[in-house]
């Protein structure tokens, strides 16, 4: 009897091991079966919104479901991160992600809504935007050289012009300022654009720009680009050096965008999505509308993602502290 029973009970424990092993295949090869929701933490027109919306179209055609774009701007992106934190780790619901949003804002903030590391998990890293320091064309200021001789000859009587406290703008021009030891007053906006407008009228001397936001201006001969804040020039700037180039070998800055989903989402939808998201930015048509825009593409894995921003943290949260930079 103590054998039937134990031999039962074997039997038993298998059939849920293999029931346990089963189910995460069929599930991932189920998802997704109906619309994905992708929030993104910017009004539509701007650089994060082309971003989703453009990859999105192509990973509806792949998937045969609605890809839905929610914008759901305020809070330095903590709205938005707040809201895919508290949604079904089930992956129907995911976020556009940048610096501000997985890097800056836990060491900006002494309270957050959410927690970057414990609430989101990394999908990939979707594109980059480099920094571009940009000047207005009327100035004197023709190369970087140029530029940090003015701003040290005018004893901290420079302003420049950001898309907001605590954006990757904001912060990437510290950087700068940290590493050439230069004393600049920062004027932050709401938005790229009208710091743009300031600086082509001379309110503001100077910004960092990323080359989505700051196309329209460099093609109209409204801003000069004086170095761009990457390792390697920029295809479409291809006669701007890098600030290494120009011996500032520290200074590289980008907007990072990348999708996450809630924490608790299963590893294996993570690599569903991470599989077919990737696959929809690498298409040729997809890849050269973002390229054309102004986004350097990436899609790369979770794990690669999630190593980036443990890097970005040390770096930036560093610098963060050092500078005393507080946005509560």
């Amino acid at each position: 009897m103590r054998i039937r029973t134990c031999l039962t009970s074997c039997s038993l424990t298998l059939i849920a091991c293999s029931l346990t092993f089963t189910a995460a295949p069929a599930r991932a090869q189920s998802f997704p079966d109906k619309p994905i929701r992708w929030i993104v933490p910017y009004p539509a027109g701007g650089g994060s919104d082309f971003l989703a919306r453009t990859i999105g179209q192509s990973l509806s055609e792949d998937i045969k479901q609605s890809v839905v774009i929610d914008n759901k701007p305020g809070g330095n992106t903590a709205i938005a991160a707040s809201d895919t934190a508290r949604a079904a780790p089930d992956g129907y619901t995911v976020l556009s992600a940048d610096n501000g949003t997985m890097v800056f804002n836990s060491a900006l903030y002494k309270k957050l809504s959410y927690d970057p590391v414990r609430d989101l998990a990394p999908v990939t890293l979707l594109g980059r935007f480099p920094m571009i320091l940009v000047v207005n064309p009327a100035s004197d200021i023709k190369n970087l050289k140029d530029f940090v001789e003015h701003v040290k000859s005018s004893n901290g009587s420079i302003n420049y012009g950001s898309a907001g406290a605590g954006s990757p703008h904001h912060l990437a021009m510290e950087l700068f300022k940290t590493e050439a030891g230069l004393k600049m007053t920062h004027v932050p906006y709401r938005g790229a654009a009208p710091s743009l407008t300031d600086l082509a009228g001379g309110q503001v001397q100077a910004m960092m720009v990323d080359l989505a936001a700051g196309a329209g201006f460099l093609k109209g001969g409204k801003i000069r680009p004086l170095a761009v804040a990457s390792a390697r020039r920029l295809p479409q700037l291809p006669d701007v050096p890098t600030f290494a180039e120009s011996g500032y070998p520290n200074v590289e800055a980008a907007a990072l965008v990348g999708m996450v989903a809630p924490a608790k989402t299963p590893t294996d939808i993570l690599a569903s999505l991470n599989k077919s998201v990737v696959a929809a930015l690498n298409k040729p048509a997809t890849h050269k509308k973002l390229v054309e825009f102004g986004i350097e593409p990436v899609g790369d894995t979770p794990e690669q993602y999630s190593k980036l921003l443990e890097d970005e943290r040390t770096r930036w949260h560093k610098l963060i502290k050092d500078l005393n930079i507080t946005l509560d």
